[in-house]
Parts: C-alpha cells; structure tokens; sequence
C-alpha cells in the first residue's frame, strides 16, 4: 500500500498530471517565490494540475505574482492551459487586472482567443472588469474586437452592459480605435441597446458617434429608445438625436474608416492630410 501511495504522489509531481491543490499552487497563489523555485528544484512539475486543471500559473496570475509568474514559465509552464471550464492563466490576469503578467504570457506566446467559441475570451474579461490598460495591451497583441460568444456576445456589447462610470472612455476607445462594429452585440442585441439598459449616456454618445444604428430592434422588438429611462439623460440624448441626423462630415468619417478597414486604421496618422483632418478621421479632438 504504501508503494503505491508513493507512486502515486511521484507521478503528480514529475509528471503534471492532478493533485488536489499542491504546494507548488500555494506557493504561486500567495506569491512565495523562494518556495516557488525550492519546489520546483526538488522535482515538482510547472504544470501539475489540480482537479480541475487549475495550474500553479493560473493560480499565480489570478493573484498577479508577477515573478513567480516568471519563474514557472521560466521552467516550462504552458501558457495556453485551459481549466475545464475554459479559463486561461491569460484570462485570470484579466479578472485581477494585472498587466505585468499578461506582458510576460504575451511575450510567451499566450493566445488571445479562448481554447473553445463557447467560452469568453481573456478580452471580455477585461471589458466585463474594466480593466482598459487590459483591454487595450490584448487588442495590441491582435484580440479580436468582435469575438462574439453566443451566451455573452461581443467584448464591445460586455463592456457595454457592466456600467463603468470612471472608465467608460478609457475602456471603450481601443475598442472603438480597433474598428470593432458597434452593431455587433449578443444576437439581436446590440451594444446600444446594452448601454441604453445601463442608463449610460456617455457610452450612448460614443456608440453614436461610431455609428450605432438607433433603429435596430432587439429579440423583443424593441429601439434603444424604447429601452431609455423616461425623461432621463440617455432619453434625451437618442430622442435629440432621432430629430437631428448625422452631418455630412460624420458620414464621410465613417464612410471613410470602413473603407479604410480596421487593419489599417493605426496608419491614418501617415496619411498626408492636414493634422485637424487626420484628428477628425481618429476622433480626436483638437482641444485636447
């Protein structure tokens, strides 16, 4: 029996397969890096798995250790693991919002797509947190902005429905920049129709001035306007704006980046055009 048991606990050290919650994770979850690198020396494997195929690297993400994020990636951790419910170390960095430790899983060669459709992605974590320096390294990294989960919809449509009043901008614009389509939501659903719910004004006003069609219908039939608070901000706002249709520069402004295409609309500054039109082309206002 007690050959056995050895065994057993040698092939969850060496060999990466589950253990219930090794010391390796706590050493990663607390971020004791000596412990980290003493356990990893007497044998213990960077993968090792627990029931649930959490790894010691989901679990020093989760907590944003960024060295001993380094250490177990250093000695062979795969940065791509999936837990059986699809979370990725990638995405637990973005549910702590710890940019450090997605740099180095990016530099490492960590996918920006969740391992299945049906699952989020790191970047509707992001957007669901609010964490924009997040959602702005992943689009970098190539994210898709319109990855959209059939249960969740798109990060754009996520971030629309979590109201975050201090970073609605700051969120929402490397997403805009990016050339994600405002229309796609969850189904029927549009990002409109989501801030609209949220009673956001300042995210009604962005989708709007990217373009957002304010006569889409939901799966009940139903405008944005339909939606807005009676007598509020955001009522007022789409009721003012289905009198007052967009002007011929906005058009052309969005007539042009589509043509344009998303891939290349980091280039517009290099475009000969005078800096106020280039500015306008960026929504960038030249107050600032």
């Amino acid at each position: 029996v007690c050959v056995c048991v050895c065994v057993c606990v040698c092939v969850c050290v060496c060999s990466g397969s589950w253990a219930d919650r090794s010391p390796l994770h706590e050493a990663a979850s607390q971020g004791r890096l000596l412990a980290l690198r003493t356990l990893l020396a007497q044998g213990y494997h960077a993968n090792i798995v627990t029931i649930d195929h959490v790894t010691p690297l989901h679990e020093a993400c989760l907590s944003g250790h960024v060295a001993c994020v380094r250490a177990l990636i250093n000695a062979g951790a795969n940065v791509n693991a999936a837990t059986i419910d699809g979370v990725t170390p990638l995405y637990n960095c973005c549910a702590s919002g710890s940019v450090g430790c997605m740099e180095l899983l990016l530099q490492s060669g960590a996918h920006t797509r969740a391992p299945h459709t049906h699952f989020p992605s790191a970047l509707h974590e992001a957007c669901k947190r609010g964490n924009s320096q997040c959602v702005e390294s992943l689009l970098s990294h190539g994210a898709d902005p319109d990855d959209e989960v059939s249960h969740l919809g798109s990060p754009l449509y996520v971030s629309c429905l979590h109201r975050h009043t201090m970073t609605d901008f700051a969120l929402l614009l490397p997403v805009f920049d990016l050339g994600a389509d405002v229309s796609v939501g969850r189904g029927c659903d549009s990002p409109l129709h989501a801030a609209v719910r949220q009673d956001s004004a300042d995210q009604v006003s962005l989708l709007l001035d990217y373009g957002a069609n304010i006569n889409l219908r939901d799966s009940n039939n139903q405008r944005p306007v339909e939606l807005a608070p009676p007598g509020g901000k955001t009522q007022q706002l789409l009721l003012a704006f289905e009198v007052s249709p967009r002007s011929l520069c906005q058009l052309c402004r969005l007539r042009i980046r589509n043509l344009i295409g998303r891939s290349r609309l980091k280039l517009l500054p290099l475009l000969p055009l005078p800096a106020l039109l280039t500015h306008y082309l960026e929504h960038i206002s030249n107050e600032q």
